[in-house]
């Protein structure tokens, strides 16, 4: 049975497509961050373990949440890392593993890439697609990974 929740199916399709890019970027960032975590080494490389590890764990419960959402909404959930790494913004580096601070410097980039992606998200859900439902989901969703980046970020000395 189809969903009733007062949002047009062109507009539920559109939401759909969407949040599986959301997916797709949610699950190549957790396998970067699993990467980082296994290859570790050098100064405040407890720190940086834990605190890889508590990004993953975020980031794979975040990704189960916008699977449901797609699902709630009565779309497919995409789930290959063929579509994955097709529908994300965020780019892999096969075979090359950075330095300490070339792993955080990504990782920021890639939360940030994915903050600016749901800022318009957030957006267009609400005021184009006329679903304030995923609009306030994707708030949070963008408030968490904001959070994520400035804790990469205070690893960093500013000027």
């Amino acid at each position: 049975m189809k969903p009733d929740l007062g949002i047009t199916v062109k507009n539920l399709n559109a939401v759909n497509a969407l949040l599986n890019k959301v997916l797709a970027d949610a699950n190549v960032l957790y396998i970067k961050l699993r990467k980082f975590h296994w290859n570790l080494s050098g100064d405040n490389f407890m720190e940086l373990h834990l605190l890889f590890e508590d990004q993953y764990q975020k980031v794979a419960e975040a990704a189960d949440a916008v699977a449901e959402r797609i699902s709630t909404l009565g779309g497919e959930a995409i789930g290959t890392t063929t579509e994955f790494a097709k529908e994300s913004q965020l780019q892999e580096n096969p075979g090359k593993l950075p330095d300490t601070q070339g792993m955080l410097k990504e990782l920021v980039n890639d939360h940030e890439s994915i903050v600016k992606s749901l800022r318009k998200y957030v957006d267009d859900t609400e005021e184009k697609y006329e679903d304030k439902g995923t609009s306030d989901f994707l708030t949070a969703l963008m408030q968490a990974h904001e959070k994520m980046a400035w804790k990469l970020r205070k690893y960093f000395k500013t000027s």
